[in-house]
């Protein structure tokens, strides 16, 4: 398999193993961003202990992407290629809120990818303590070349100088 899609990085999933950037008031949600998440040893009470998972993980939303974009003519024909960052809510039932468009490509890609996303369901939700909460994710969306990403097919060498 050469080419597939998850270029899709996903910005949550990359520091879900990890705690969060200080949280905001109680009530609130939280923002997930690798690099700036670290273990704490009392974190604040809405914090999530698991971070909201697509399901599949990112190959399924790299498919579901790839599936249901419908790249604006406008932008194929300038040639744009890249992503947009949209930021949207994973709610405590696994339904997704408020996208808004993080880092803009151009105004037909912001759009459709508006659009995209709030098409996905059936988020298992952030959890905190036993219980769901809204948690704040970031969601590259490719366009064009974005999506496609080369993986190099590595061979093993056998070790030298052990014998089997």
């Amino acid at each position: 398999m050469k080419n597939f899609l998850p270029a899709l990085g996903l910005l949550f999933l990359a520091g879900a193993a990890h705690a969060q950037q200080p949280a905001p008031a109680t009530g609130q949600t939280i923002i997930l961003k690798p690099g700036q998440m670290q273990v704490q040893r009392n974190p604040a009470a809405n914090r999530p202990d698991r971070a909201p998972v697509y399901p599949g993980g990112e190959q399924a939303m790299g498919l579901f992407f790839l599936e249901h974009i419908n790249y604006p003519a406008a932008a194929k024909a300038a040639g744009i290629n890249g992503k947009v960052l949209v930021n949207a809510t994973v709610n405590e039932d696994g339904s997704i809120s408020n996208p808004v468009v993080a880092q803009s490509l151009s105004p037909e890609c912001d759009a459709e990818a508006l659009r995209v996303v709030s098409l996905l369901s059936g988020w298992q939700p952030g959890m905190r303590r036993g219980h769901p909460l809204p948690v704040m994710v970031q969601l590259p969306v490719p366009f064009g070349a974005a999506g496609v990403m080369h993986v190099e097919q590595v061979r093993r060498q056998p070790a030298r100088g052990r014998h089997q």
